[in-house]
């Protein structure tokens, strides 16, 4: 049985700054009171885990990265009532959420002010083993890879920002910009929810990975700007009219503003991407004039984790899709030299 005695080797960001990321040994947590210690199987490397070793999201160092975790229980604390050892699971990022806050009385606990997720604001899951609270864990259904539960919590992402506020549509015209993990599995739950078509737009060094795999997806239409002008070609689709719905996923400046050119008039941009600075361009007149709804995202809801595990359960999200690659922890420097490069999309890192 691990103890706090024990060790492991653990992917930490030292201090602040950019870079300071170094695998160093690790006291192995122990579960406290509705704890629950968890072997880690499989952690994929998320965009905010980028941010984070360029400085670029909030995080308390030293800590421990990665929170898109699957495992599988090995020890539960006292106060323990829902989850056994041997159940195989994955975890909601939502720790140390007060429970009092008016965003926590009202089922947000996701963007508390207290929260610190495991990753950057409390140690995660680049380690054998992480601790988490049992009422933030859901049961991976059977017959579920651990590789592929790992990808859950983007997938949730997706599903809490396109379905659930961005509220997708049986019939909608869907505009996808940022082909990477996150835009794949946008467009992957726009589909699940019924969407008509779907563009996806990427840029020219997405050609090579990103774009080849939303062909393989089977997306309607994949662009890449460098070839084409996907305002006039979304046109040209919708009779003129423009997206029911426009995701933003990259991140990128010029993509943020192009939004605005794609999306009909009444229509929706739901806002996924990051951009790691303080401000950015927008047109923010021609919005205005377009009357359009822009939503904002950041973390996951209780309902997106069930409802994606059953859409990728059932195959309506074939989320496993969009691993690429499967790296042992020690080759985490070319893990994410990979994935800065884009030359993988999905990365886990396996203790």
């Amino acid at each position: 049985m691990a103890t706090t005695t024990a060790l492991m080797t653990a992917l930490v960001k030292t201090q602040k700054g950019d870079g300071f990321l170094e695998l160093r040994e690790v006291p192995v947590p122990a579960p406290g009171a509705g704890e629950v210690l968890i072997e880690v199987k499989a952690c994929g490397i998320c965009g905010t885990d980028i941010h984070v070793l360029h400085d670029e999201f909030p995080y308390w160092p030293p800590v421990v990265l990665g929170h898109e975790f699957s495992g599988q229980i090995i020890e539960v604390g006292p106060d323990v009532h829902y989850y056994a050892v041997g159940d195989r699971v994955v975890g909601e990022p939502h720790t140390q959420a007060c429970g009092h806050c008016y965003l926590c009385r009202t089922g947000n606990v996701q963007i508390c002010p207290t929260k610190r997720s495991p990753g950057w604001g409390i140690d995660g899951a680049f380690t054998k083993y992480l601790k988490m609270p049992e009422r933030l864990l859901h049961r991976i259904p059977e017959g579920m890879s651990f590789d592929t539960a790992a990808v859950t919590e983007p997938t949730a992402n997706t599903v809490h920002d396109v379905i659930e506020r961005a509220k997708v549509e049986a019939g909608d015209f869907v505009a996808i910009l940022g082909p990477g993990p996150i835009g794949l599995l946008a467009g992957l739950a726009a589909r699940a929810a019924g969407a008509r078509h779907i563009v996806m737009i990427g840029a020219p060094n997405d050609e090579a990975i990103r774009l080849k795999k939303a062909r393989e997806l089977g997306f309607e239409t994949v662009l890449n700007v460098a070839e084409s002008k996907p305002a006039d070609v979304v046109r040209e689709l919708t009779g003129g009219i423009g997206a029911d719905l426009v995701i933003e996923c990259s991140g990128a400046a010029p993509a943020i503003a192009s939004t605005v050119d794609l999306v009909r008039k009444k229509g929706r941009i739901c806002a996924i991407g990051l951009t790691g600075k303080e401000n950015v361009a927008f047109p923010w007149d021609k919005a205005a004039a377009k009357v359009i709804d822009l939503i904002f995202n950041m973390s996951t809801s209780y309902s997106s984790w069930d409802r994606s595990l059953n859409l990728i359960a059932s195959g309506r999200i074939p989320a496993g899709e969009v691993i690429s690659h499967r790296m042992p922890l020690v080759e985490w420097q070319r893990a994410f030299d990979e994935i800065e490069a884009q030359r993988a999309l999905k990365v886990l890192l396996i203790p």
